[in-house]
């Protein structure tokens, strides 16, 4: 007897729980009571939806994430060195090429220079250092010293040292082509002479003036040029 009014009053709050559930839209569960062990589970429900619609839930997405692995760091890293190497080889080309157009200019400028000194002198200039200097000579640094010859003459400078104050009736036959950047040393003193864009200096010669049937030099005139910091001959700017 006792058994039978159990097993109902189970049944009775198990049919209370589901209609509560029902009018409540929550998740229910039915108890059942097994008639040999007397043990209690739940199965649990989902709850109950308006009708049309599914009652499937979305799982939601799970991100992962994922780092890089070695082999694509190293890739990474020689894209990077190739794309800075080519950067850095045009930035090169691109300098040197302005470089050499300066160069040209400048060598232009010295050359309208030297033909003003020559109209008022008759001739161009010309002492030990320019008519000892070869145009084959590779080394910028021998330059120096008749390049410097040059400046003094060119400008009215007469002790190649603009320091110093020039003669009251010195004159500049470079005029406004006359720019910081073509002397050197900076700043300035003694032995100036005159530089190329490279830093080096400009060659200057009058060896083949000097004596015509000799194998130093190149014009009748005077020999202007510029290593443009190579020691091969084809790439210098010259005037022959």
């Amino acid at each position: 007897m006792r058994g039978n009014i159990s097993n109902a009053w189970v049944a009775h709050a198990s049919r209370v729980l589901v209609s509560v559930s029902h009018r409540n839209n929550l998740p229910s569960a039915r108890y059942l009571l097994d008639s040999s062990t007397k043990e209690k589970f739940a199965i649990a429900r989902t709850p109950s939806l308006p009708q049309g619609r599914d009652e499937t839930r979305a799982l939601p997405k799970l991100v992962t994430s994922r780092g890089f692995t070695i082999l694509e760091l190293l890739v990474v890293l020689t894209i990077i060195i190739v794309l800075a190497s080519l950067i850095l080889a045009t930035s090169g080309y691109v300098q040197n090429k302005g470089a050499r157009s300066r160069t040209e200019v400048e060598i232009a400028a010295i050359s309208a220079a030297l033909e003003n000194y020559k109209a008022d002198h008759g001739v161009y200039p010309s002492n030990d250092d320019t008519r000892a200097l070869d145009p084959a000579t590779t080394s910028p640094d021998s330059y120096r010293p008749a390049s410097s010859y040059l400046y003094s003459q060119l400008t009215g400078d007469e002790d190649a040292n603009p320091i110093t104050p020039a003669p009251p009736d010195a004159k500049n036959y470079f005029g406004s082509a006359l720019k910081p950047n073509l002397l050197a040393p900076n700043p300035s003193g003694p032995n100036t002479y005159l530089q190329d864009p490279f830093r080096n200096s400009y060659g200057y010669s009058t060896a083949k003036a000097e004596n015509p049937a000799g194998d130093a030099g190149h014009n009748p005139t005077f020999d202007l040029w510029s290593t443009a910091n190579s020691a091969n001959p084809s790439q210098w700017i010259k005037n022959w």
